[in-house]
């Protein structure tokens, strides 16, 4: 079972993921669908004007909401999705994902968001009274409950399900991106992973179904300091992962929109290797595909209908 069996802010009448999901990112979307059950998946990309998408939480991301409908349109049109609701991968940054601990929490979901909105207001940098929450309950034992959450303001969700439904389609689950490629990890032991593009880094550490660290950090323009960000932010991620496991990572899981040599590169000086949580397949793209790794979509559609 994936770590993210049922994180979503939204989701079908049967509760599963859509057979098709999309990814948007500043460079463009690309789509993905099953014809059926365990089918590999079919892909196409659509690229985007520059300036078209400007991913974040303060400020109106769809700059040209006409331009993204236009991709999403014809990215999704040509893999044929079996329906018209897909499952909908963000920017990291347009999202904020929190692990939380309570002593408890209500058995009940419609009591258990107003607790999970009170404690979100102490960490979320904008109104959660104004924002969609999702939660997933990671563990749970008699005094403790841990809870993976994720909440982003209904203004930013509003631009991304507009562009969809003008694109002809309709949101079926909505997820932040590194969220959504650590669904399509499988791996038992403990894992270290990051997702990297040109605005954002996010690490994490799974173990087993548990969320161990999830940091999603924002990187400056300027070349050499966003390297040196990033490779900060690893090594702290890999300190923490040692100092919680009182084990040093084996490997380093990657997805993102960044190149995969360029992030080996990146973090060379760490010496761990690098591997892909998932590796473009090798058939079923019907255009050439872009810079958007194939992570995202394959997890949006783990558990799909």
């Amino acid at each position: 079972m994936s770590i993210l069996d049922k994180i979503k802010l939204q989701t079908t009448p049967s509760g599963r993921r859509p057979p098709a999901a999309v990814e948007l990112a500043p460079e463009g979307v690309l789509a993905a669908s099953i014809s059926a059950s365990g089918a590999a998946p079919v892909l196409a990309y659509a690229a985007l004007p520059a300036g078209a998408l400007v991913p974040g939480i303060s400020e109106a991301n769809l700059r040209a909401p006409e331009a993204v409908a236009n991709a999403l349109r014809s990215a999704l049109d040509q893999v044929s999705p079996r329906t018209r609701s897909v499952s909908v991968v963000l920017p990291d940054t347009s999202a904020r994902v929190f692990v939380l601990d309570f002593d408890t929490l209500p058995t009940k979901a419609a009591e258990v968001l107003p607790v999970l909105r009170f404690r979100l207001r102490r960490v979320a940098p904008f109104d959660v009274e104004q924002s969609a929450v999702s939660y997933q309950v990671l563990s749970q034992q008699r005094d403790s409950v841990k809870v993976l959450a994720t909440v982003i303001p209904f203004t930013i969700l509003d631009e991304y399900e507009s562009a969809i439904r003008a694109a002809g389609y309709e949101s079926g689950s909505v997820l932040p991106s590194a969220l959504a490629s650590l669904a399509a990890t499988d791996v038992a032991e403990p894992l270290l992973a990051a997702n990297l593009n040109d605005t954002s880094l996010t690490t994490a550490i799974t173990r087993d179904n548990d969320l161990l660290l999830y940091r999603t950090i924002e990187l400056p323009a300027e070349p050499s300091e966003r390297l040196a960000e990033v490779q900060r932010g690893i090594a702290v991620a890999a300190a923490y992962f040692e100092d919680r496991l009182g084990i040093p990572p084996m490997q380093l899981h990657y997805a993102g929109t960044a190149a995969t040599s360029e992030f080996v590169q990146a973090v060379a000086h760490t010496q761990l290797p690098v591997t892909e949580i998932a590796p473009a397949p090798a058939t079923g793209a019907i255009t050439t595909l872009g810079p958007i790794g194939f992570a995202g979509v394959a997890g949006a559609l783990a558990g799909a209908a």
